[in-house]
């Protein structure tokens, strides 16, 4: 779910030609999307050591752009 949520920010970040975010709000968002799993009961950083992954590599591949 959340490669599907990162994929469709990408898309429209893409499709704005990488304008319709700006840092802080890729940040921020990112956030929320870490807050909003740990509120539904994902253990994050389990989540991620079990698949070999850094804590914040859930959504990096849209935090980065």
């Amino acid at each position: 779910m959340v490669e599907r949520v990162v994929l469709a920010l990408n898309a429209v970040n893409e499709a704005h030609e990488g304008a319709a975010f700006q840092t802080d709000e890729r940040e921020e968002l990112c956030g929320y999307i870490d807050r909003s799993l740990s509120e539904h009961g994902v253990d994050v950083v389990a989540l991620t050591a079990r698949h070999g992954l850094g804590r914040y590599r859930l959504t990096d591949k849209w935090r980065k752009w």
